[in-house]
């Protein structure tokens, strides 16, 4: 089974679209930290939220340089069954490296919490004050972007 690198743009959003959570990665003092999270992308930007305080908050403001993983798939095949090492899981992954940029204005994080919902859910959400005021936005600007299918080439199919 090959493992093909995906370099259409428009595969490889396809990708991210059907995850629902990603895996952030940062580092700080040579200690490497991952949280899954929601997410939303919007062009070469990545937005992430969480709480203004935490492990990651603190990472991120030492050192704002991030790598975000999305994996699709998960179906075992494999070249012999009665050969371990060929075995392999089908997926294809996206890896976005890139740095991070706070969002401290008011109507831009209320802008990307819209945005954020948007990709969970259709309903139209408003956001009380003391909310935005209250969460942490980041936007990760791409700095690279790449995906690789690994055995299954249904997987980057579009959705029907």
């Amino acid at each position: 089974m090959r493992t093909v690198t995906i370099k259409e743009r428009s595969k490889i959003d396809d990708v991210i679209r059907r995850c629902k959570t990603c895996f952030v990665a940062s580092s700080v003092d040579n200690i490497p930290y991952v949280l899954p999270m929601t997410f939303a992308i919007a062009g070469d930007t990545v937005i992430l939220h969480s709480g203004q305080s935490g492990r990651m908050w603190e990472t991120l403001h030492k050192n704002p340089k991030v790598c975000i993983n999305w994996t699709y798939g998960g179906e075992l095949a494999w070249q012999d069954v009665r050969v371990g090492c060929s075995y392999r899981v089908k997926s294809v992954s996206v890896v976005v490296e890139g740095t991070v940029e706070f969002i401290d204005s008011y109507s831009e994080k209320e802008q990307c919490l819209k945005l954020l919902m948007a990709c969970y859910s259709e309903r139209q959400f408003r956001f009380n004050s003391p909310a935005v005021k209250n969460v942490g936005i980041m936007k990760v600007h791409i700095d690279q972007i790449s995906a690789k299918e690994f055995g299954a080439s249904s997987l980057t199919s579009p959705q029907k």
